[in-house]
């Protein structure tokens, strides 16, 4: 699938991976990228929602630091992605979503409704895509970080979905209470726990890759998605 070009609301060009479905068209969903950047794994996971019969699109949102970045989880990659993941603003990065959304929903193929996946630094991007965007509905995988802005939940209008793994070194159990109290107000979210499961427990690949847990998550968001964006 080739990379298309969506631009900034503040000026500037970045590059987006584009999947679409054999049948031409179905809803829209943008596809957060983990600190990594887009790189295969991440398109992949935008192939596999357009084999589900969606327009995805994977928006680079590194590019401000520097564009293109497909990095591994692996050596000396990773602090390479800690060291973007740093330098990331990510009030910019949630516009960039938003353009990501806007372009979506004016591609031809796109039926009309657009969500959000994101995994990791995704999984808090599209914590804030629910609060801060026109998004339909957003799907977070292991979020990191969503306790210090759990404030924001009362901004959340539309269906939002949490995958939370009970064992998640980045996310320990009173940051998992503290995101469940803050949450416990909005009929809006969803919050479901992995038990046993540790941080990216769905990246094929990872260290903490489990089958069963992750299909039982991708298989959830894809309930989730074809209640709220059909």
């Amino acid at each position: 699938m080739p990379d298309t070009t969506v631009r900034a609301a503040d000026g500037g060009n970045f590059s987006a991976y584009l999947a679409t479905p054999e049948s031409g068209k179905g809803p829209g969903v943008g596809v957060i990228q983990e600190i990594f950047g887009v790189n295969p794994w991440i398109r992949s996971v935008a192939d596999r929602w357009a084999a589900a019969g969606y327009v995805a699109m994977a928006p680079d949102l590194f590019w401000r630091i520097k564009p293109g970045i497909q990095l591994t989880d692996k050596g000396a990659d990773f602090q390479t992605a800690i060291g973007l993941m740093q330098k990331m603003d990510q009030g910019k990065a949630i516009e960039d979503i938003q353009a990501t959304i806007d372009a979506l929903r004016k591609n031809p193929a796109c039926t009309g409704k657009v969500g959000a996946v994101g995994y990791c630094l995704g999984g808090r991007l599209a914590y804030m895509t629910a609060a801060r965007t026109n998004a339909d509905a957003a799907v977070g995988y292991y979020g990191v970080g969503i306790d210090n802005i759990i404030g924001e939940a009362g901004n959340i209008k539309k269906p939002l979905l949490l995958h939370v793994a009970e064992k998640d070194g980045f996310v320990p159990p009173p940051v998992q209470a503290k995101m469940k109290e803050g949450l416990a107000g909005n009929s809006h979210v969803t919050m479901l726990t992995y038990a046993g499961q540790d941080h990216a427990f769905a990246r094929d690949g990872g260290d903490h890759f489990d089958k069963a847990a992750a299909d039982l998550a991708n298989g959830r968001t894809a309930d989730f998605f074809k209640r709220n964006l059909a």
